[in-house]
């Protein structure tokens, strides 16, 4: 539908795009679903690494300090204070705790979704509080007052208690030290996971628990992000002071998750790379295949007078016209396919960040001009005569 260029090289190039037999179909489909799938990884890549790297570390605590017993809570409190003194510290009561049924319907017989399928697996860590936590954000209902916090009253995550079918109101019982409680859904709340900070999945009223035997998990932020050798020294003061307490380094978390990452990205670009040679031999059988045709065009213009540059150059034209459309189909099939993995499927906040898929998009291009320009070549060399005898 484009106007005839007034060159004849361009008008030729726009010719052999959608007349009979051309290459088209066959490069942007071969080679543009290999662009498609390495701009999704790269997409991939890029937004979850910048999660871990950049997002994670910023809004995390730098230690996290499990099984601090009750009796000892007040005076570990006072030692963290005394060994970073512009530090934050968090603290909260914790137990263990297994969802045994939901609404007086059991556990075993709930076939939850398969994302909410881990709260009902096992036990949970579990606490109790007067306020909302940090890092969470009331959705519906109100958080109880102190003149209701002596019931059980249970305060259950938003999107879990929307896939298991709970609401304000329902029910949850939960095994705690042996022993059955039923707790009321009080309010549901939304939890910021990703600022790795304390956060339950329920969190109960104080009444619930009063008296019963727990420990405490505590988390350290240091000013002005990681600093490891504040963070070692007061590793090595914990161990000595209070053995039984164990502590996590979140950067040596952080820098686990992204070593399982690269290693998981590494295997699916080697098997996206085994799919992107597929796709170049596909595009080599469709230019062997179309290699009868350009001979005969070749020679039928070259009796007309056109030059081996007129129609390298028509050729060119036509390899980078197609090279551009694999480009932009395959950055923009790409980039809606990383779009729907990063922020639906793993719920991570999304960046549009080209960098490596324009490098993709580039190499298609000089890809389909040289793979292009390479079985056309020896055909501009050939001399008319010999193939006008057989015509």
């Amino acid at each position: 539908r484009l106007p005839h260029p007034r060159w004849p090289a361009p008008r030729m190039a726009l010719a052999n795009l959608h007349r009979p037999g051309a290459l088209t179909p066959a490069i942007v489909l071969s080679l543009g679903l290999g662009v498609t799938l390495l701009v999704t990884l790269s997409l991939i890549d890029a937004n979850v690494r910048r999660t871990i790297s950049a997002t994670l570390p910023a809004r995390a605590p730098n230690l996290f300090f499990l099984d601090i017993p009750s009796r000892d809570a007040a005076e570990f409190r006072a030692f963290l204070a005394r060994s970073a003194p512009n530090g934050k510290i968090e603290d909260v009561p914790m137990m263990r705790g297994r969802i045994v049924a939901l609404n007086g319907v059991p556990a075993s017989k709930i076939r939850p979704p398969e994302d909410a399928a881990w709260v009902l697996d096992g036990d949970r860590g579990i606490t109790y509080g007067d306020t909302v936590p940090e890092g969470s954000t009331l959705t519906e209902g109100a958080w109880w007052s102190a003149e209701q916090d002596a019931k059980p009253l249970v305060s259950f995550e938003a999107d879990l208690a929307r896939q298991l079918g709970l609401k304000v109101g329902d029910t949850v019982t939960v095994n705690v030290l042996g022993r059955d409680l039923t707790a009321t859904i009080f309010n549901l709340r939304r939890v910021e996971w990703r600022n790795l900070g304390i956060n339950f999945v329920m969190v109960f009223s104080p009444g619930t628990f009063r008296g019963a035997p727990h420990s405490d998990l505590a988390t350290l932020s240091l000013p002005g992000g990681t600093d490891a050798g504040a963070e070692n020294r007061i590793l090595r003061d914990v161990a000595k002071t209070f053995p039984s307490v164990s502590a996590v380094r979140v950067k040596d978390a952080l820098d686990a998750i992204g070593d399982l990452v690269g290693r998981l990205v590494l295997a699916i670009r080697g098997a996206s790379a085994v799919a992107v040679l597929a796709s170049l031999f596909v595009l080599a059988g469709a230019i062997a295949a179309g290699h009868r045709a350009r001979l005969y065009d070749a020679v039928v213009l070259k009796v007309l007078g056109a030059s081996r540059a007129r129609l390298l150059s028509a050729y060119a034209i036509e390899y980078a016209a197609l090279g551009l459309a694999t480009a932009v189909f395959g950055l923009a099939a790409g980039s809606l396919a990383g779009w729907v993995i990063v922020a639906k499927v793993m719920h991570l906040d999304f960046r549009l960040d080209l960098s490596g898929a324009l490098v993709a998009a580039t190499a298609a291009v000089a890809l389909a001009i040289l793979l292009g320009l390479a079985g056309t070549w020896r055909i501009l060399g050939q001399k008319p005569a010999p193939y006008l005898r057989q015509i």
